[in-house]
């Protein structure tokens, strides 16, 4: 979408700052013997506090209120019976709906004790979308994003997952543009425009290039002892600085 109106600003800046701070509560209560699916019943709880909708749930009947993905999962993981562990890395995707307004966040925590690299593709994955706001203005090219992204994991000696991107949002879960690539594509011509709606979700992997299916329909997968970490704002375009919207303050 595109923001019209100083309500559709407000609106938008409403939900993202709700599922910002679900973020932020989950990741607080993650512990060794937590399943994921008690972890995803206290994300649901605080949506339904603030009359926030699940969005994957809303759009796709998801199976649960959040993604949370471990270790070797990348995105879309089911919560359920698995159990966290010391040494996990743990991704929570929290998306949700309000008053007809979308946003999308999303962030990797280790499990202490940390490995080194696991710790380190968290590191990077954070700078790279640091990096990646800073290319985020109208009039620049889309592909500016997946150049900041791939030159930050490449830098470092990582991947870039290359079939999971980020994507337009605010009116719905997912709008155009559509998947924006978090590596760079000379092809891409595609160009921002000021007011427009997107998200910035770049997917650092240990080893990885592509993600597979689990077999459960939802849940993307790296091969076994290959970690990824993913950090994602929801953001408006303008002719400055993106205003990220999915800031819990």
């Amino acid at each position: 979408m595109s923001i019209n109106t100083e309500k559709d600003l407000e609106g938008l800046r409403k939900v993202g700052k709700i599922v910002a701070r679900c973020l932020q509560y989950m990741q607080s209560k993650i512990e060794p013997g937590i399943t994921t699916g008690e972890l995803d019943r206290i994300g649901g709880d605080y949506l339904a506090k603030y009359d926030a909708r699940s969005a994957p749930q809303l759009t796709y009947n998801f199976p649960g209120y959040t993604c949370i993905s471990v270790n070797e999962e990348a995105a879309h993981g089911i919560p359920g019976a698995k159990i966290i562990k010391a040494g996990d890395i743990v991704n929570i995707d929290v998306s949700a709906e309000l008053g007809g307004y979308f946003a999308d966040t999303g962030g990797s925590i280790v499990v202490p004790p940390q490995s080194r690299v696991k710790t380190q593709v968290c590191v990077v994955a954070k700078k790279a979308l640091e990096n990646a706001l800073l290319e985020a203005r109208a009039g620049a090219k889309i592909n500016r994003i997946g150049y900041a992204i791939e030159s930050e994991a490449v830098k470092n000696g990582f991947t870039v997952i290359q079939n999971l991107g980020s994507h337009g949002v605010g009116r719905a879960l997912h709008e155009e543009p559509g998947f924006i690539p978090g590596y760079f594509d000379k092809r891409d011509g595609r160009i921002l425009r000021e007011n427009q709606v997107i998200t910035i979700e770049p997917f650092i992997s240990s080893g990885a290039r592509q993600v597979f299916e689990s077999g459960d329909g939802w849940t993307l997968m790296t091969k076994s002892g290959i970690f990824t970490a993913q950090y994602e704002h929801t953001l408006v375009i303008t002719k400055g600085k993106p205003l990220i919207m999915t800031l819990p303050a």
